[in-house]
């Protein structure tokens, strides 16, 4: 996998493009206009954006936010990529990025408590669950789950 900056197309084709089926459309940026304003326009999402690639194909995105001696991340796989093992596999390089580019004490994100198949996988990777939220957010306010990884 190859980790670069988000560049404008790449926003574009996440924003307009990526659509989840069922439940997981909650996921789709059109589904929330800040969330889909903020990766769209090249001053909002500044550097915090990152593409993955798999040889030429874009297959996921994350951003990563610097809070004190906290990194909280947030993260989407292609929808067409997602429910077929490849999480695990797509998490670990992004925290390889992280761990290699950032000074951290631990890395958190808030998961969607619906999505108990993202929330396996995260704990797979050493995260732990460390609460839970009503987070307002998609035109309603929906259940969060905390999660962190200590260095």
């Amino acid at each position: 996998m190859v980790i670069k900056k988000m560049d404008q197309s790449e926003a574009l084709e996440i924003a307009d493009r990526w659509k989840y089926g069922g439940e997981y459309a909650f996921y789709d940026m059109t589904a929330d206009p800040e969330d889909y304003e903020e990766l769209v326009t090249p001053a909002l999402r500044g550097n915090r954006y990152f593409s993955v690639y798999s040889g030429d194909d874009l297959t996921g995105f994350f951003c990563v936010e610097q809070e004190g001696g906290d990194i909280e991340i947030g993260l989407g796989l292609r929808p067409d990529l997602t429910g077929r093992g490849r999480g695990g596999a797509f998490l670990e390089e992004i925290l390889r990025f992280v761990q290699e580019n950032y000074s951290f004490e631990k890395i958190r994100m808030d998961v969607a408590s619906f999505n108990q198949r993202a929330i396996k996988v995260y704990e797979r990777a050493g995260f732990v669950k460390t609460g839970t939220a009503k987070v307002p957010t998609n035109g309603g306010i929906y259940d969060f789950t905390m999660m962190e990884l200590k260095r």
